[in-house]
């Protein structure tokens, strides 16, 4: 069994699937998506089909799915529908549209219904996954386990999970104690060349020699692997990251796709 994550496919549904069908996932296998399945790519509804057909997956709610559900919660507030709108959600919006309204109306239950955060441990490593960050100036618990981890989780304003961004990156520090003991936050919605300008220690460049963004690890409890999907071709990439030992697949994003 392996545990794998990513974030941040923003409707490049054949880029996700293309590195699925190198993994070959097993039943047995547990995916974490950390939201923002939709918006501003060609298949945002083609990607929330795929999460949803993962194995053991456990999908988030990120900003996107956050603005898709307040305009569709009250598609008569104008600042919702022009926020979802200037965000990328016509491409959502449309895709939606186009199908039956039993399915529709299933999918939209399933991402209203999608959590701020959740929480894994592989081996002997805690980690916290959420969308954004955390608010690092929330009291951390003496010692990290299942229950205490979740009532930090809990504590967190559920708009900060989604949205945070240079407060959570630009922290001189994150959750690992004196002794490098403490959970690692993996995360997405902040593209990782946007970490240049904000954080500090960064393990290595956040693009790489082929052009491409990368996943970054900001600190030793920090992991960034937003890779630019949204940015399309040239830039984009969709990684999957196995934390079981921390290899990373990426599939850069096509012209048209």
């Amino acid at each position: 069994m392996s545990t794998y994550v990513f974030s941040d496919v923003h409707g490049h549904r054949a880029t996700l699937e293309r590195v699925l069908d190198r993994l070959s996932p097993s039943v047995d296998d547990r995916f974490f998506c950390l939201g923002d399945m939709v918006d501003r790519g060609p298949d945002p509804v083609g990607v929330l089909r795929t999460c949803r057909a993962l194995p053991n997956v456990r999908a988030l709610m990120g900003n996107h799915e956050d603005l898709m559900v307040s305009c569709l919660d009250d598609p008569y507030d104008p600042l919702a529908k022009l926020n979802w709108g200037i965000n990328g959600g016509a491409k959502t919006s449309a895709g939606l549209a186009e199908l039956a309204d039993d399915e529709a109306n299933e999918l939209v239950a399933w991402v209203r219904a999608l959590p701020r955060w959740d929480q894994t441990v592989v081996g002997d490593r805690r980690y916290l996954l959420v969308h954004a960050g955390v608010n690092l100036s929330a009291p951390a618990p003496g010692v990290w386990d299942d229950d205490s981890a979740a009532a930090y989780l809990r504590a967190q304003d559920p708009e900060e999970l989604s949205w945070i961004r240079e407060e959570f990156w630009g922290a001189p520090r994150g959750l690992s104690g004196a002794d490098g003991s403490g959970p690692v936050v993996v995360a997405g919605h902040t593209p990782t060349p946007y970490l240049e300008r904000m954080a500090h220690e960064l393990d290595r460049a956040p693009v790489g020699e082929d052009g491409l963004a990368r996943m970054v690890r900001v600190g030793a409890d920090r992991w960034d692997i937003d890779c630019c999907a949204a940015g399309g071709a040239g830039l984009g990439q969709v990684l999957v990251l196995r934390l079981d030992d921390g290899a990373e697949f990426y599939e850069p994003v096509r012209e048209g796709e």
